[in-house]
C-alpha cells in the first residue's frame, strides 16, 4: 500500500468542513455559552488565520491517521473508522478530559470540544480506510 495523498487532502476538507457545521450550526450557542463568549467577541475575531492554521493541522492529522491506517491495514471503510475511534478512546478523549477535570471544566463543554473529533476521526479513518491506494506491481 502507498500513501493516498489526495485522500488526506480529501478527508481534511471533511474534517474541516464537519468543524464549521459543528461549531458554526449545532452547537454553536450552547458552545459560546459555556465558553461565556459574547455575539460581540466571536464577532470581533478575524478568523482568516484561524481558518488557514486548522486546515494545514487537518492536513497533519489525517497525514498521520493515513499512515496508521497502513502501518494497522485498516484497509476498508470500517477498519479505517474504527481505528479513528480507536484513537479518540486511547489517546484523545483520556487526555482532554483529566484537562477538563482539573480545569473544573463543564462536562457538557467536553462533550462539544471533544466528541468533534470522535466524529472527525472516524469519519477521515473510514475516507482513509476505504480509499487505498495499492502499490505499483514490480517488474
Amino acid at each position: 500500500m502507498k500513501t493516498n495523498y489526495l485522500a488526506i487532502v480529501i478527508a481534511a476538507i471533511v474534517y474541516w468542513l464537519l468543524g464549521g457545521v459543528w461549531y458554526g450550526v449545532l452547537f454553536s450557542k450552547s458552545w459560546m455559552a459555556l465558553e461565556n463568549m459574547t455575539e460581540a467577541q466571536a464577532k470581533s475575531m478575524n478568523p482568516f488565520l484561524a481558518y488557514v492554521i486548522t486546515f494545514a493541522l487537518n492536513l497533519l492529522i489525517a497525514f498521520v491517521l493515513a499512515q496508521l491506517c497502513l502501518w494497522r491495514n485498516a484497509t476498508t471503510v470500517s477498519r479505517g473508522a474504527a481505528l479513528g475511534i480507536l484513537v479518540w478512546i486511547g489517546f484523545i478523549g483520556p487526555i482532554t478530559y483529566t484537562t477538563y477535570m482539573f480545569e473544573l471544566r463543564p462536562p457538557q463543554l467536553f462533550a462539544i470540544n471533544q466528541f468533534y473529533p470522535l466524529v472527525g476521526l472516524c469519519i477521515m479513518g473510514a475516507i482513509l480506510g476505504g480509499w487505498t491506494k495499492k502499490a505499483a506491481p514490480s517488474a
